[in-house]
């Protein structure tokens, strides 16, 4: 690990006055997909992995078997650590907004197991010869929401690279007890997702420089909101929540599709009820279709039965990979109501976007 020297935190704030007087990069150009949409496919992932043979530690409360969001290793009866690690490709021009969005994602992943971030590491992949101040203002902008978050950075590792790609490890601490696993689901539970979708598609137009400006200012404002305004409720309230997740690189019904696998049910999915970003539906007509959203769809839509009425525009955003998306909550049904109210009292677009059923099939079906 080398490390990388961002400063002391008041410097965050210098830099977020002065990010403005520097001229916007356009670093979607760079690049040939970006954010979340640039991860491996999860036909790919879910072929490598299923041959790798499986570690025994009775330690690892949480790990890589049922596709979960961090792994979760007890230190003691009383203390366990959140790991994960996140990182990518620009989805959007400006570098100081490109790290904030990267943070918030990768934070979000201890978050979504119900943890609270520690410590992170930077991930750095950089073009030698490239402006060191738009790497500069990358990592500045990724700090001011590490910051936010309370994890402290603590190191790095960078190497050269032709395209610019950035994220953190996060290490989170939670009490063994109180781990938020995707397969906790319960049928009869209600389903609850915290932001709007349709960042895949929106960030699509951005790189071919299509995308309406108020779009752009919706899209950065959820990418860059952190969901610990969410785990804070959950955990500060005591709600039964009994699984979840976040919606990231594999879509809503990608990361839906793991909950179920993982909890043994199956999922009915409200397809008008999800918050939707504005311009996304714009964007899907328009033909603005990132790559991952067709490999999340080639992979996972043989598991979904469409309600006749759902228009082909929503089936499609249920695909759209999202960078820095919202928690999925499975709650139990008589909290939902109260629940999603206080998220909405937070300024969260939370909505009940589902609810959970006994195992059969089809694994999802979405009306």
């Amino acid at each position: 690990m080398s490390p990388l020297a961002f400063g002391k935190a008041p410097a965050s704030v210098h830099y977020n006055d002065a990010m403005a007087d520097h001229k916007p990069v356009r670093l979607t150009e760079t690049v040939k997909a970006g954010g979340c949409a640039s991860k491996l496919s999860p036909a790919l992932l879910d072929k490598v992995l299923g041959r790798l043979p499986r570690q025994e530690d009775r330690n690892v409360l949480v790990g890589f078997d049922h596709a979960d969001d961090a792994g979760v290793y007890q230190l003691t009866p009383e203390q366990a650590l959140v790991q994960t690690v996140d990182f990518f490709t620009p989805m959007v021009d400006d570098p100081y907004t490109f790290g904030q969005i990267a943070a918030t994602n990768a934070l979000s992943d201890v978050y979504a197991m119900g943890g609270k971030p520690l410590t992170s590491l930077a991930l750095v992949c950089f073009p030698e010869k490239a402006d060191l101040d738009i790497l500069e203002r990358i990592l500045a902008g990724g700090l001011s929401k590490m910051i936010e978050a309370g994890c402290t950075v603590v190191g790095g590792h960078s190497i050269r690279d032709e395209e610019t790609k950035f994220g953190y490890s996060v290490t989170g601490l939670i009490h063994p007890k109180d781990v938020r696993a995707n397969s906790g689901a319960k049928p009869g539970d209600s389903l609850v997702m915290t932001k709007a979708i349709g960042t895949g598609v929106i960030s699509t137009a951005i790189k071919k420089g299509a995308a309406d400006p108020a779009w752009i200012a919706a899209a950065t404002a959820s990418m860059t909101t952190l969901n610990k305004k969410a785990a804070e409720l959950i955990a500060g309230k005591g709600y039964q929540v009994h699984g979840m997740t976040d919606i990231t690189g594999f879509g809503v019904i990608g990361h839906v599709r793991e909950m179920a696998l993982a909890s043994q049910v199956s999922v009915q999915l409200f397809a008008n009820q999800f918050a939707l970003l504005p311009g996304a539906q714009a964007c899907v007509r328009a033909g603005h279709i990132p790559g991952g959203l067709k490999a999340n769809r080639e992979f996972a839509e043989c598991v979904v039965e469409y309600q006749a009425s759902v228009p082909e525009d929503l089936r499609t955003l249920l695909f759209d990979p999202q960078t820095a998306g919202g928690l999925f909550i499975s709650i139990a049904p008589h909290e939902c109501e109260g629940f999603v109210r206080e998220l909405e009292d937070l300024g969260l677009p939370a909505r009940h976007v589902g609810d959970v059923m006994e195992a059969g099939k089809p694994l999802l079906r979405v009306r």
